[in-house]
């Protein structure tokens, strides 16, 4: 069951994978661990949202129930991409762990530091454990660790790592069943807050959210795989025309403002008078005034407050390295139909920044869904990195590489013609 990341015989082979793919992602070995690091608001919301949140109480209790005392063990707890949410354990042993940035709000994916417990366990989506000089970053190399991804009940989906770390290796000799049995326990236990919620209210409807206003008054535009943006504010919700939609869209990208004059070129396909933008202007205000947006400042063209789009959403969300969550955002092109110049360089723009982090920095399960998808089906680059990231015993290869060669065909085909 548990995959062991040695130099030892017999195992060379998936240590060695584990460290090609850590290079492939240019991992730096002497380099300090956790490039990613969240600010305390973004870990406060990213635990808040976490599916694992109230877990760590029990991980805790079960697996340095003995082990606290003489503070010679830490547990964690991370999210599907990686990042260590939780840490607890002895106090001394937490600052010692933190010189290798092994602290909460850090990317411990194997993107980020290489091989390691929590990263490859993620990686190859089943338990592993890692020995001193087995881990790629330098820093590590004192510590032992132990990790098993954690699963929904219900459907099977990785929704995280569960995390035993120590500096003597003691964990190898008596902490693997109980890690996974604690893993189960935990699994076991969101199954069970599951069905109390679904027996608390048997006849009711889930709550509906009224659509007609953002959360706390955060004005928001929608834009991503829709020809009609839609517009939150604080007091409603209105879907706009292709021309607004474009407008907003433009204005948000360039949050410092845009001339009459450059709005008009980015907007038009053809040179148009001003007057015809200006025109545009005044309907979209009161577009804005229905939701309770009052200000479109002008000379230059700006919003203030500035709108939280969809777009920046999942660039926010790639930069911090959460590839599975920007995915998921991803939702489609900026307006697909739209011709305005200035969003054909914005979509042109997107689909580079998600395909360049993917390529640079996420982890093969990200990549194969971006691969089967509409901008990933026909990229000889992105089918051959998966290929790279796969294991060798994985049965996956043997489709990645039907993909590569069909890919290859077409394009010797291509060049035939």
């Amino acid at each position: 069951m548990w995959s062991t990341v040695s130099s030892t015989p017999g195992q060379s082979e998936l240590v060695r994978q584990s460290w090609s793919r850590s290079a492939a992602h240019r991992v730096d070995p002497a380099g300090r661990p956790g490039r990613t690091q969240l600010s305390p608001d973004e870990l406060h919301n990213r635990r808040a949202h976490s599916p694992l949140t109230d877990l760590i109480p029990i991980a805790r209790a079960l697996l340095l129930g003995e082990n606290a005392r003489d503070g010679d063990a830490l547990v964690a707890l991370g999210d599907a991409d990686g990042t260590l949410l939780w840490v607890e354990g002895d106090h001394d042993l937490r600052d010692a762990a933190e010189s290798m940035s092994f602290m909460p709000g850090t990317d411990w994916s194997e993107a980020a530091v290489g091989t390691s417990a929590p990263g490859t366990a993620l990686a190859l989506e089943r338990p592993v454990r890692v020995h001193h000089g087995e881990h790629f970053a330098s820093a590590a190399k004192s510590w032992s660790c132990l990790a098993v991804p954690l699963r929904d009940p219900e459907t099977g989906t990785v929704l995280g790592v569960l995390d035993l770390t120590d500096r003597t290796g003691d964990i190898r000799t008596h902490g693997e069943r109980l890690l996974i049995a604690t893993a189960y326990a935990l699994q076991q236990e969101l199954l069970v807050r599951r069905l109390r919620e679904k027996a608390a209210t048997p006849h009711r409807s889930a709550p509906v959210l009224a659509p007609d206003a953002t959360p706390s008054g955060t004005p928001s535009l929608d834009v991503l795989g829709r020809d009609l943006g839609v517009l939150r504010g604080p007091t409603g919700k209105a879907r706009l025309s292709a021309r607004h939609a474009e407008i907003l869209t433009l204005l948000a990208w360039h949050p410092q403002g845009l001339t009459a004059e450059r709005l008009a070129d980015l907007l038009y396909e053809r040179k148009a008078p001003l007057v015809t933008l200006r025109a545009e202007i005044v309907r979209l205000r009161r577009v804005l005034a229905e939701v309770g947006i009052s200000t479109l400042a002008t000379r230059p063209y700006r919003l203030d407050p500035e709108l939280d789009t969809d777009v920046r959403r999942v660039l926010c969300l790639l930069d911090r390295g959460a590839h599975r969550r920007a995915l998921s955002a991803f939702t489609g092109d900026v307006l697909p139909s739209s011709r305005a110049p200035g969003i054909l360089t914005i979509r042109e723009q997107v689909r580079e920044r998600l395909r360049e982090s993917l390529l640079t920095g996420a982890a093969v399960e990200p990549l194969l869904e971006f691969a089967r998808g509409p901008h990933g089906i026909d990229d000889l680059e992105i089918w051959r990195m998966c290929l790279h990231l796969l294991p060798a015993c994985s049965p996956r290869r043997a489709g990645v590489l039907r993909e590569i060669n069909r890919i290859t065909r077409e394009l010797d085909s291509q060049v035939r013609v």
